[in-house]
């Protein structure tokens, strides 16, 4: 038998023990918290630089390109009405030579800048240091605001949609008629799209007004492949 002093004494121990044994659990807990943050921030460190290695090289890459482009047209953008943007977009604004008001028909004068064009800048864009790089061609077709006879701004956008959007199917149907471009088919309808914008992107003048002569435009955009491979290695880390 205990006497008195000898439990209380016991039962003072056992809380003892047990107090160091929670504490022994809440310290293995910690360094098991802090083990994985340091796992964690040296994951983020690794994609944050996988993800800097690959804007570096795209926007060496954008660079590039676009030197090659500027070298190979330089010459010629005045004389097609067209200019070459930092954006790798390629826009031909002069409307005398490219469609008819209110027509998705090419105009001759179109037709030939196309034959010139075209060829050349696929051979640019397919060559062996671009051709895997780049995600899409995009022909954009682009419109002022104005759509005669509309009732309504509503109207003159969904009219003038209809228009862009024909005007670059046409203009896409034409291209791939090129003999020129014949040995790149495949890879031209793996990658080129015709996009009908409308006039959602107006070109505006120095004073923030509608530049309806360079909003009727068509528009030659390259999209590079690095939004697809930044995501690839954001979908990896999680």
């Amino acid at each position: 038998m205990y006497s008195q002093d000898e439990e209380e004494t016991q039962s003072t121990a056992e809380d003892g023990a047990h107090w160091i044994s929670v504490s022994d659990l809440m310290a293995a807990l910690m360094m098991v918290f802090l083990l994985l943050s340091v796992i964690f921030m040296v994951i983020v460190q690794k994609e944050s630089q996988k993800i800097k290695e690959v804007a570096e090289l795209y926007i060496d890459l954008r660079e590039n390109l676009y030197q090659d482009l500027l070298k190979e047209f330089e010459k010629d953008l005045p004389r097609w009405g067209a200019e070459l943007k930092k954006d790798l977009s390629l826009q031909f604004y002069n409307t005398d030579i490219l469609f008819e008001v209110g027509s998705a028909e090419l105009k001759s004068s179109f037709k030939l800048i196309l034959q010139d064009f075209f060829p050349r800048y696929t051979k640019i864009i397919t060559s062996d240091a671009y051709r895997n790089e780049i995600a899409e061609v995009r022909i954009e077709g682009h419109t002022s605001s104005d759509w005669t006879n509309a009732v309504n701004e509503d109207e003159a956008y969904i009219n003038n949609m209809r228009l862009s959007q024909a005007r670059t199917r046409s203009t896409l149907a034409y291209l791939l008629s090129l003999q020129a471009v014949f040995n790149q088919k495949i890879w031209l309808l793996d990658h080129v799209t015709a996009n009908g914008l409308s006039s959602s992107k107006l070109i505006l003048d120095t004073q923030g007004q509608e530049d309806s002569e360079r909003s009727r435009r068509v528009e030659f955009r390259l999209r590079t492949d690095a939004d697809a491979r930044i995501r690839a290695i954001l979908e990896r880390g999680t």
